[in-house]
């Protein structure tokens, strides 16, 4: 919310000191014109009225001739390569985020029913290898099992110095760490996303701002139809921008949740594993 109201504070700000700018732009424009119009002639006849037909189409042809120029065609065939590259970078990470966030949810879905295979099959097994043979071969939890069992075989030679208790603790956790970092990729996007695509938003803002600022002052029309399109299409950027960051923190924080959920379950096969490998040893000595 903090982030918010700054940019709707700067927003603000902008659109206040660019004012004063835009009338006295239009001002230069209009003087000189006014100075060189010849007087008008008091003998010229008075111009016909128009017709009431002319009259009553006029005011819908004007509405459809500015309605013309506005929308996101509009806005992508006037900007400029500045203006082109920041919608582009928007673009890139609205679809980065919503890719993240599929392929995590289906990520963390296959671990939570790993998790569950493994308290059902696993632990109901004669031995640790007819265990991991009954989990799947890219499963999460067979990969920490396997770690487990390896550092009880590669206790010898100068790790054999190492205390077994140790030995084992450390290859275990090394494995349930490797996991969940395996969690956590994406998600330092998500967060750049979130963080960093309201700005950039406004950066095309504020650029388009200007411009159209400066078409304004030298095309010197400065009616309100021809003012509130151009400023209005560079204000879409702004709102591109936090329509991009809000779907990016959302999903941020809920990928977080879930990670959470799911490496308690991890944590505590591990810690299982490692009181029957610790157990076994104990019998072996």
């Amino acid at each position: 919310m903090a982030l918010i109201k700054r940019i709707s504070a700067v927003l603000v700000a902008a659109v206040i000191f660019s004012a004063p700018v835009m009338t006295a732009v239009v001002s230069l424009q209009s003087v000189p014109a006014a100075a060189q119009a010849p007087a008008p002639d008091a003998a010229k006849p008075a111009e016909a009225a128009p017709s009431p037909a002319a009259a009553m189409t006029a005011p819908v042809a004007a509405p459809a001739a500015a309605s013309e120029g506005l929308g996101m065609k509009a806005i992508w065939d006037k900007a400029d390569m500045v203006a082109k590259f920041v919608l582009f970078i928007l673009v890139v990470m609205s679809m980065g985020s919503w890719y993240i966030l599929i392929v995590k949810f289906f990520e963390q879905r296959r671990l939570m029913k790993e998790s569950k295979a493994a308290t059902e099959t696993f632990w109901n097994a004669g031995s640790l290898s007819q265990g991991m043979s009954t989990l799947h071969e890219d499963s999460a939890f067979r990969f920490i099992a396997e770690g487990g069992l390896k550092a009880t075989e590669r206790h010898s030679g100068l790790m054999g110095d190492v205390d077994f208790n140790t030995w084992v603790t450390m290859s275990i956790q090394r494995a349930t760490d490797n996991v969940n970092s395996r969690l956590g990729d994406g998600l330092a996007f998500l967060a750049t996303v979130g963080s960093t695509s309201p700005f950039v938003g406004l950066f095309g803002t504020v650029w388009g701002i200007y411009h159209a600022l400066v078409a304004i002052g030298q095309s010197g029309q400065s009616s309100l139809d021809k003012v509130a399109g151009p400023i209005g299409e560079s204000l879409i950027m702004t709102a591109i921008g936090l329509a991009v960051a809000v779907p990016a923190v959302l999903s941020y924080n809920w990928l977080i949740r879930r990670n959470k959920t799911a490496m308690e379950q991890v944590r505590a096969f591990s810690s299982d594993l490692h009181s029957v490998l610790m157990s076994q040893g104990n019998k072996a000595k």
